[in-house]
């Protein structure tokens, strides 16, 4: 998966609407950065100035469900979304996961005012379903974002000097979350890798030198990336246990950096890389789909599939046609409504057919997509498949050796 957190997008009115009606250019860029690699676009939610994008590998499509977005203005005392929170929840292979963007206030004094709006986020961002109705209830939280906590007491020089050594673990105890995790109750069970990177804020545009203006900003790790478990009942406890030890998410942090090559703006973007271990508490995909036979230009084309018995069905459920690398579910090349043409060929199977006229001409690999109207999401993907090329047929198939060498005389004729 990759999941993208942006802060300070341009907000004026004009772009928003524009960015509304079509995909902002950030989205655009990673969303053709990442299909080629084999990751789709599930969902993402913008809130003025701050976008939360989540991708994931095609195969893993169907394992995904419970997609819910929301997001929290803080801003101007929660008038304004220049400030406050965007959210996802997703359930991967059954656990409940929740990914958090934030942009805090700024500025060294207001520590109490990030912890505030980030109490706010927390009470205000609800979710439907009985299993996690609020953020903290979700099996995992990942918090990131430009949270905009300072290193406090110390002064410039001396912060640029450690920074200069590379001793940042000097400036750990001085650092206003650290702080804040060892009092402050809601932050109890968020962890993070250590600050083993350079200080993120605030650098000349274009450089990796830290601001000389007259401002004096101090450098801070205003940019961070957290993640929460949810915790189990203590043996002995008198709440019953809900779930089993067995199957508790696993997360192990691999590397946590800025990236410092980056000047487009006076903050440096922070990647942390993670891998989650746990029990595939869903082992099937709702839908199983596959073509039937050969594909090709012209000819009517088959899709057999199948469902669970629990799968909420839809009049407005689709199949459709995908060329592998696709970059969002509607980034498809035909798609056809499923109940139209619906015929059960057994107790469970059933059957659809697309017109040959829409079966592409040029070919290539493509993958099936079955799209739930009730739940929102793909839930079942076939395996990849040939559709021939157009020209292939003509110079395989005996009955049109004749239209392929008056062709070709045409050709000779006109030069």
């Amino acid at each position: 998966m990759y999941v993208i957190g942006l802060q300070e997008l341009n907000s004026r009115l004009s772009s928003f609407l524009i960015d509304l009606a079509f995909s902002d250019p950030w989205t655009i860029l990673f969303t053709n950065s990442l299909a080629p690699l084999g990751y789709v676009k599930i969902t993402s939610i913008r809130m003025q100035g701050v976008l939360l994008l989540v991708f994931v590998k095609c195969s893993h499509l169907p394992y995904i469900r419970d997609l819910e977005t929301n997001y929290t203005r803080t801003g101007l005392f929660g008038y304004w979304g220049n400030k406050g929170g965007v959210a996802v929840r997703l359930s991967v292979y059954g656990h409940l996961i929740c990914l958090l963007n934030c942009h805090l206030p700024a500025h060294i004094e207001n520590t109490s005012q990030r912890l505030d709006s980030f109490e706010r986020i927390l009470e205000l961002q609800q979710f439907t379903g009985s299993r996690a109705q609020t953020i903290l209830e979700h099996d995992l939280v990942f918090w990131f974002g430009d949270l905009n906590f300072r290193i406090a007491d110390h002064g410039l020089h001396f912060i640029r000097e450690t920074i200069s050594k590379k001793c940042y673990h000097l400036l750990w105890d001085k650092d206003q979350l650290n702080r804040a995790k060892k009092t402050e109750p809601m932050l109890n069970g968020f962890l993070e890798g250590e600050l083993r990177f350079t200080p993120t804020y605030k650098f000349n545009l274009a450089s990796t030198e830290y601001d000389m203006s007259g401002k004096k900003r101090k450098p801070a790790w205003t940019d961070r990336i957290l993640w929460r478990l949810k915790k189990c009942p203590e043996a002995g406890g008198s709440e019953p246990p809900t779930s089993d030890p067995k199957k508790a998410i696993s997360v192990i942090l691999n590397t946590y950096d800025s990236q410092m090559q980056y000047g487009i703006s006076d903050h440096k973007p922070v990647v942390g890389n993670f891998s989650l271990e746990f029990e595939k508490l869903i082992a099937q995909p709702l839908v199983e789909l596959q073509p039937v036979g050969e594909w090709r230009p012209g000819h009517d084309a088959t899709i057999s599939y199948r469902t669970l018995e629990e799968y909420p069905s839809s009049t407005w459920d689709w199949i459709g046609l995908f060329k592998v690398g696709f970059r969002c579910h509607t980034d498809y090349v035909t798609y056809l409504w499923v109940k139209d043409d619906e015929l059960m060929v057994n107790d469970d199977v059933y059957q659809v057919y697309l017109n040959g006229e829409e079966v592409p001409s040029s070919g290539g690999e493509f993958v099936l997509c079955y799209y739930s109207s009730n739940m929102e999401t793909i839930v079942g993907v076939s395996c990849p498949f040939q559709v021939k090329f157009f020209h292939d047929q003509c110079s395989l198939d005996p009955k049109n050796q004749g239209f392929v060498h008056g062709l070709r005389e045409i050709i000779q004729e006109q030069g």
